[in-house]
C-alpha cells in the first residue's frame, strides 16, 4: 500500500473511458458545489456530497472514499445548513436586536430560502425588522440597526460554508488519495 496515490488507474472500472467520464462528473459536481456555496442559486455544500456519493458508487472499493469519510461529510453538510441558518441570527443579536428580532431574522432566513437568491439576503433583514417593530416595540432606527446585523451574519455564514465545503473537499481528496482505514 502507497502512503501517497498520486496516480489514478483509469481503466480500474470497466475501461478508460468509463472512468475518465466518472471522475468527470465527480469533479464537476465538486467544483460546482465549492461555486454553489457561495452563490445562493447552488447549495453547495449538497453537491460536494454528491460528488462523493458519486465518486463512492462510479469508481468504487478500493480506490475511493470509505464509509466513516462520507459520514463526515453528511455531517458537514448538516453543520454547513445550521451556520447558513444561524448566520443571520446571530449577526442581528451582534447588533443589539432583542431575542425577537433574533427569531425573526431566523424565521425570514428560512422563508427567504424559498426565494432565492434575493431572499437569502433579503429575508433575515425583513424578519429581523419585523420581530423588532411587532414584538419588541422598537422604533424603526434601531429596528434597522438589527436588519443589518443580519446582513452582516448572513456575510459570516457564507464565509462559514466557504471554510465547510473547503474541509469537504480537503477531507475527499484525503480519502481518496491517502487514507485508508481499517475497517
Amino acid at each position: 500500500m502507497h502512503m501517497f496515490a498520486f496516480t489514478i488507474d483509469w481503466g480500474a472500472i470497466g475501461g478508460g473511458t468509463l472512468a475518465v467520464l466518472s471522475w468527470i462528473l465527480v469533479i464537476i459536481l465538486v467544483l460546482g458545489g465549492f461555486v454553489g456555496t457561495a452563490l445562493p442559486i447552488l447549495p453547495g455544500t449538497v453537491l460536494i456530497f454528491l460528488g462523493a456519493l458519486a465518486h463512492y458508487f462510479l469508481i468504487g472499493p478500493p480506490d475511493t472514499l470509505e464509509i466513516l469519510g462520507l459520514s463526515i461529510l453528511l455531517i458537514l453538510v448538516i453543520v454547513s445548513y445550521i451556520i447558513d441558518f444561524a448566520g443571520g441570527a446571530v449577526g442581528a443579536k451582534w447588533f443589539g436586536a432583542s431575542k425577537w428580532g433574533a427569531i425573526g431574522a431566523l424565521v425570514g432566513g428560512v422563508a427567504g430560502f424559498f426565494f432565492m437568491p434575493l431572499g437569502l439576503l433579503v429575508g433575515p433583514l425583513a424578519g429581523a425588522v419585523i420581530g423588532e417593530l411587532a414584538f419588541a416595540k422598537k422604533a424603526i432606527k434601531p429596528a434597522t440597526k438589527s436588519g443589518v446585523g443580519t446582513v452582516v451574519g448572513t456575510a459570516g455564514g457564507v464565509a462559514g460554508k466557504l471554510a465547510v465545503a473547503a474541509l469537504m473537499i480537503l477531507w475527499m481528496a484525503i480519502d481518496i488519495f491517502w487514507f485508508r482505514a481499517p475497517f
